[in-house]
């Protein structure tokens, strides 16, 4: 009835061909980066690094909707120190490395965040204290 030569090789690369994107992005990933701790070596955050690793971007939309949509200007106390509700201001004033700290993580999870429409970079923003 069924011929189990040609089944059994067909069954195995139909499963090979389905399986091939998993395969092809396990084996050229290569390892996840981590973040490039600020240079002053403090370690505290607004929140854990493992809560920060997975919703920093929900974080940073409330505080963007809390300040421009609600001017909910106040600061986020954490271990008795404050922390503006602003990216330049709050992240960037310790993890200053662009390039190490965000596009190292957003170019491995292939993400295009859009804070940088409208927010200086660390050294576009220095650059511009400089000049005033």
């Amino acid at each position: 009835m069924y011929n189990k030569r040609t089944v059994i090789p067909g069954l195995a690369i139909f499963v090979l061909f389905v399986t091939l994107p998993l395969w092809y992005n396990g084996l050229s990933a290569g390892p996840i980066p981590k973040p490039e701790l600020p240079p002053n070596g403090t370690k505290e955050c607004v929140a854990p690094a493992s809560e920060m690793r997975d919703n920093h971007m929900v974080l940073l939309n409330e505080w963007r909707d809390s300040v421009l949509r609600e001017s909910g200007r106040s600061s986020v106390s954490v271990g008795g120190k404050e922390y503006p509700k602003a990216l330049q201001l709050a992240c960037m004033e310790c993890h200053s490395n662009k390039e190490k700290f965000c596009d190292d993580c957003h170019t491995y999870a292939s993400v295009k965040p859009y804070c940088w429409d409208c927010h200086l970079t660390p050294v576009e923003a220095a650059s511009k204290k400089e000049t005033h």
